[in-house]
């Protein structure tokens, strides 16, 4: 596979990834203002929920994949900021990993706060890109962050694509584990019952 249907892969894969953090943001919106799309988008997530952890380490391991080939088989050197999210990206594979071994949903507690740092980072470089005026001196001039190694739909780069694969690990890591929502009716329901019981015994 030669690196120009690597570059069409992974620039189809950000669209439609940015597909669907567009349908999860208009959704989120929406349920503000409309009980029925609340309740459908509460049922989606429901169902998706089984599926949540296995996605967000597939994105891990998809973008982890792809930072490899293109620095070890396209020869595209990393900058300072490439580097950044690298370490953001790269121990989420093992700890959404070991996550999925253990059936460990409290993994979103301490994976969201790495993505959301690799997102904020891979933001800057995106826009770093196109604005070489925000350069605040992070990169040095021997491997610019500035450089585009590839540029597919007139905005998809490097760094566009790991900030796609870091919203997408935030998105489906914020989808509520299933019986969340049945738990926390049973906490209400207990300590209905427990006001209950106390006034009852203070009645008698």
């Amino acid at each position: 596979m030669d690196v120009d249907t690597v570059i069409s892969f992974y620039g189809l894969a950000a669209l439609v990834g940015i597909v669907i953090l567009a349908w999860f943001g208009v959704m989120t919106l929406a349920s503000f203002f409309a009980d029925g799309v609340k309740e459908g988008f509460a049922g989606i997530r429901e169902r998706l929920a089984p599926f949540a952890l296995t996605a967000a380490w597939g994105v891990a391991l998809l973008a982890t994949a792809g930072s490899l080939y293109f620095s070890e088989s396209a020869n595209y050197i990393p900058c300072t900021l490439c580097w950044y999210q690298r370490i953001a990206m790269y121990p989420l594979v093992l700890i959404l990993g070991i996550a999925i071994v253990r059936r460990d949903t409290a993994v979103r507690i301490y994976a969201i706060p790495v993505a959301a740092v690799g997102a904020v980072v891979a933001t800057y470089h995106w826009l770093l890109e196109r604005f070489p005026d925000l350069d605040t001196g992070a990169c040095s001039a021997g491997i610019p962050c500035t450089q585009k190694w590839f540029e597919e739909f007139g905005f998809v780069t490097l760094p566009f694509l790991a900030l796609v694969a870091f919203g997408l690990i935030i998105t489906f890591l914020l989808i509520p584990p299933r019986g969340a929502a049945d738990d926390e009716d049973l906490v209400e329901d207990d300590g209905e019952d427990i006001a209950r019981d106390d006034t009852d015994e203070n009645a008698g």
